[in-house]
């Protein structure tokens, strides 16, 4: 019998060597894939998990950062009743032309509480600048409003 038409030692006849390692070798490979993919999805929750808490943080930094500013534009009473630090923003009067005008800073705290307030309140940057100029007389709302919102993108 010739050499090369011999079936190989330890194996029967139709067996083929090459054909069960491929075989084996897809199901390593489909095995990777789902442990590569559990690894993704696992660090996906994680990485959102993380923004949460980071958005969170903020959240709470700017609601501090608010009161804090609320605070200073407007001091909590010293006889210890609780009321409401933000109120809804009203119709500011026409100033009467009698009335002696306040101090800048004066002007300048009562600006910047409104716009907070109204900012708050969710009006747009534009109704709180239209506000401002008319209100309260500020020609150049924008370095104010940029204090407070930001600045404008």
């Amino acid at each position: 019998m010739n050499a090369s038409k011999m079936p190989p030692k330890g194996r029967k006849g139709g067996s083929d060597p090459v054909g069960g390692a491929a075989e084996r070798l897809a199901e390593i490979v489909g095995a990777a894939e789902r442990a590569a993919a559990a690894v993704i999805d696992d660090a996906e929750k994680q990485a959102q998990g993380r923004i949460d808490e980071a958005q969170e943080r903020a959240d709470r930094i700017a609601a501090d950062r608010l009161r804090a500013i609320a605070d200073e534009l407007d001091p909590p009473s010293a006889g210890g009743e609780e009321r409401p630090r933000l109120r809804t923003v009203e119709a500011v009067p026409e100033p009467a032309e009698s009335a002696a005008p306040a101090g800048p800073r004066s002007d300048e705290a009562g600006a910047r509480l409104l716009a907070t307030q109204m900012a708050v309140s969710g009006a747009s940057r534009k109704e709180i600048e239209n506000r401002l100029r008319a209100g309260a007389g500020i020609e150049d709302p924008a370095p104010l409003l940029d204090a407070i919102l930001g600045p404008e993108e």
